[in-house]
């Protein structure tokens, strides 16, 4: 027993008296297998000459900068003494009581790839997690960052002592917005929690937090209050990096909760543009992949809000261009979204904006896995009727353009809501059965298959357009102005390949006539090309034969009547016709339910 006592007494003072500059070898070696790249240090050397706490002074540290950043070094570290105890360390803890540097310099980079010059070759990239740091001393330090990725570039000098705390100050730009970047905090404590400030401030962007870290300078576990505004969504998302987009002008709060590979979000507030939000977001990382579970609502929303100024400039000039669209130029492409999954319920208690939009609210749920992107259930409320349905966007197999999958359907809609006037009145259904693939909804249309239907039962309409749909001029011209007559059904069925729309059928069925149609309508360019002919219900007073075409686009349509339609010939034919009893055949009431049954299918 006594030998054994004699061994363990001269391991302990071996222990206590370890001396720590024999190791600067190991540790060089170490650190260059950390880097993937050459460090070496000057010298280590004990500070002090006995204990199981020692301190370790070490000085002329360099870690040469990554190849691909440029030439220079990483970091330099003209000294560092430290002092921990040796117990934990004996089971890979290192617990550092005590640190000084002086002449620190380190110069981060990250290239527009992600990669970046901190972090382990070969190795994902993991959190800040702290040790239980005790007193922290920081003279004469610079740190620089650049990042190509988000267009970041910031160079601050940071202090820190026990009797003022951490002090971090410089300037930048953030998406070539200038702007300044201060931290505070007091002294750590080893094990408490440790409470610190942080802001960004500049005309365009303003970013201010107050958190608290669960232990000193320990990033993976804390709590926070953040404010922020800016000119754009997209310069918040340069410094959060959750893959927004550009907006109007935003104003934001909400409460943070950081742990271990979650990040939790309540209480968020504010406004984009003239619209408000709220909800609460969850982030957790699974497997190397963010999944996001949340809830958004808004009392009032614009659209037009989740543009900027450049997108609302470029839209315009293509307007002008191409001239108005019905089928919206919204943006698809998912492809960069490669390692977000999650579930988003959003709700909208009033839609608002410039051109009175037919949609009054909307509600629905986003579920993202692995590039697949499924809005369902989705419901529009309009100012008469509702659309309900699912849109699926599919870019699974990486593929340059996503498949975009529709299925809509308009119920107990009024045409007199979308009718200019209110000359014409009836129960309106709809049905959007659409596949295609485009990088925008006005590709993706102009390149689907499938079908639209489109239907208005129970209706009426001013009298004379009613006889004019038969061709009978003299029932149009004779009828008055108030005089109305019953519209049974109005049905068009496009069935649509490669984008072309071909009317199966096209059809206006009235109590005293029936056009019918024939064409198609050609996306993306919404490009009308139709025939029309009429045949009225009953003996005509002046029916003028021939037909009419149909050009234009969806939102300008272009009648026109053949000048032969239209000649003193062909009325004196007509009226010929009429002396003669020949006006030619009438039609019969169409079998509106049947078709309107194989139109919304």
């Amino acid at each position: 027993m006594a030998a054994v006592a004699a061994i363990v007494a001269v391991l302990l003072l071996i222990l206590a008296a370890f001396p720590w500059g024999i190791l600067r070898g190991i540790v060089e070696r170490e650190a260059t297998e950390r880097f993937g790249r050459p460090v070496s240090i000057g010298a280590v050397e004990r500070v002090d000459h006995i204990g199981f706490t020692p301190t370790i002074a070490i000085r002329n540290v360099r870690i040469a900068q990554a190849d691909w950043v440029g030439p220079g070094d990483f970091a330099r570290i003209d000294a560092v003494t430290v002092s921990f105890p040796v117990w934990p360390l004996l089971t890979g803890d290192f617990r550092p009581h005590d640190v000084v540097a002086d002449g620190l310099r380190l110069a981060l980079a990250r290239d527009a790839q992600g990669r970046t010059n901190w972090g382990r070759p070969g190795k994902q990239e993991s959190g800040g997690g702290s040790t239980d740091l005790g007193a922290l001393t920081v003279r004469n330090a610079v740190i620089s960052y650049a990042d190509a990725k988000q267009d970041r570039q910031v160079t601050v000098a940071v202090a820190a002592d026990p009797v003022g705390g951490l002090r971090v100050k410089g300037r930048g730009r953030i998406n070539a917005v200038p702007v300044a970047l201060t931290v505070t905090g007091p002294a750590p404590v080893a094990g408490k929690p440790w409470p610190f400030t942080a802001t960004i401030d500049g005309n365009g962007l303003a970013m201010r937090t107050t958190g608290t870290m669960d232990r000193p300078l320990d990033t993976d576990a804390m709590t926070l209050d953040v404010t922020a505004r800016a000119t754009d969504l997209k310069l918040i998302d340069a410094v959060i990096e959750a893959g927004l987009f550009r907006t109007r002008p935003v104003a934001l709060h909400a409460q943070v909760r950081r742990d271990p590979d979650t990040w939790t979000i309540t209480g968020l507030h504010g406004t984009i543009g003239r619209s408000d939000i709220a909800g609460h977001l969850a982030v957790k990382k699974v497997d190397g992949r963010s999944k996001i579970d949340g809830a958004i609502t808004s009392r009032a929303f614009d659209f037009a809000d989740l543009t900027s100024a450049e997108g609302r400039a470029e839209a315009a000039a293509l307007e002008r261009r191409i001239g108005p669209r019905l089928v919206p130029n919204t943006r698809i492409d998912i492809g960069k979204i490669q390692n977000t999954d999650g579930r988003l319920s959003f709700r909208v208690g009033r839609i608002i904006g410039a051109n009175s939009p037919p949609i009054v609210s909307m509600a629905g749920t986003l579920v993202m896995d692995h590039r697949l992107l499924t809005l369902a259930p989705l419901r529009l409320s309009l100012a008469q009727g509702r659309v309900t349905g699912r849109a699926v966007v599919d870019q699974r197999r990486g593929q340059r353009s996503p498949t975009l999958t529709l299925d809509l359907r308009l119920a107990d809609g009024e045409v007199g809501a979308f009718a200019a006037g209110g000359q014409f009145t009836g129960r309106l259904a709809a049905r959007v059965r659409l596949a295609g693939v485009g990088d925008t909804i006005r590709d993706a249309v102009g390149r689907s298959d499938g079908s639209v239907g489109f239907v208005v039962v129970n209706g009426r309409l001013p009298a004379r357009y009613a006889a004019a749909l038969g061709f009978d001029a003299g029932r149009a011209l004779l009828a008055g102005s108030s005089d109305r007559t019953a519209l049974r059904c109005l049905v068009t069925r496009l069935s649509m390949h490669g984008g072309t729309g071909r009317a199966d059928p096209l059809l206006i069925d009235t109590a005293v006539s029936q056009l019918t149609g024939t064409g198609t309508v050609s996306f993306p360019d919404e490009r009308l090309a139709f025939v029309l002919r009429g045949a009225p219900k009953q003996s005509v007073l002046l029916r003028i034969p021939g037909s009419a075409t149909v050009g234009g686009t969806l939102q300008n349509p272009a009648l026109s009547v053949p000048p032969q339609v239209k000649s003193v010939g062909n009325i004196f034919k007509a009226i010929g016709n009429r002396i003669t009893g020949h006006s030619g055949p009438v039609a019969t009431d169409a079998d509106c339910r049947s078709l309107t049954a194989r139109a919304l299918r």
